[in-house]
């Protein structure tokens, strides 16, 4: 579905990530962990990147993305956007989806690859699904997590929802894990991980590490959902 939305909030979630959102078509449909195209004008011509959903399909007013800003022509023009400027948006595609197909759940994010997980959670808890989900979340430092106290708010009231969030780069406050997401890490911290499917979003090197952790860890390749963040960000 290709439709034209405005812009009606800009919400920063760390000093260079922030979260986009426009006005929901009524007729707009879409699964938690799709993706959606965003078209922009840029110096006459259009350009166009796609972003995973981190609103939910149970929100009835606004459709959201979370972009983590670079140098790009595309950040550079995103950035400039107003409350109230219009946007091309083609949605919804992508079958990296969860909506209680599975009764235990893990997912595994690295950095903005939060964003289909963020949709996810909110979903699930939304709609009051007993499914139990793990999320295991790496950044290289606090400042570093997007959706940071949101996570942390929602993880109290969905019984069902366990956060850990995982530095590589921690300082000497914080008390949280550390290291990178690997098999080891995993297997400490999803105990019944035999009894998961695991999902994973990220940069494409964290994406190929996850294969591995699943891999090491001697799950059928079957029990692994990927999305990688190719051209997401």
């Amino acid at each position: 579905m290709k439709f034209s939305t405005q812009l009606i909030e800009i919400i920063p979630r760390t000093e260079d990530v922030s979260s986009f959102r426009f006005n929901k078509p009524p007729n707009l449909t879409y699964l938690p962990g799709q993706y959606l195209l965003v078209f922009l004008k840029s110096n006459g011509k259009e350009i166009m990147h796609p972003f995973s959903f981190s609103s939910n399909p149970t929100e009835d007013k606004f459709i959201e993305f979370t972009k983590k800003f670079s140098n790009s022509e595309y950040s550079s023009t995103l950035k400039s956007l107003k409350n109230g400027d219009t946007v091309n948006i083609d949605a919804s595609y992508g079958d990296f989806v969860f909506t209680g197909q599975f009764q235990k759940i893990c997912l595994l994010a690295g950095g903005i690859g939060i964003t289909p997980f963020w949709s996810i959670c909110n979903y699930c808890s939304e709609k009051k699904l007993t499914t139990d989900i793990i999320l295991l979340y790496s950044n290289r430092n606090e400042s570093d997590i997007a959706f940071y106290e949101e996570l942390k708010q929602l993880q109290t009231k969905n019984p069902n929802l366990k956060v850990l969030f995982v530095l590589t780069q921690a300082n000497s406050t914080w008390s949280g894990l550390t290291g990178r997401l690997n098999s080891d890490l995993i297997k400490n911290q999803v105990p019944d991980y035999k009894e998961r499917i695991f999902f994973a979003c990220g940069p494409p090197i964290m994406v190929d590490a996850m294969k591995n952790a699943i891999a090491e860890l001697n799950l059928p390749k079957t029990q692994l959902k990927l999305e990688s963040l190719i051209g997401h960000t």
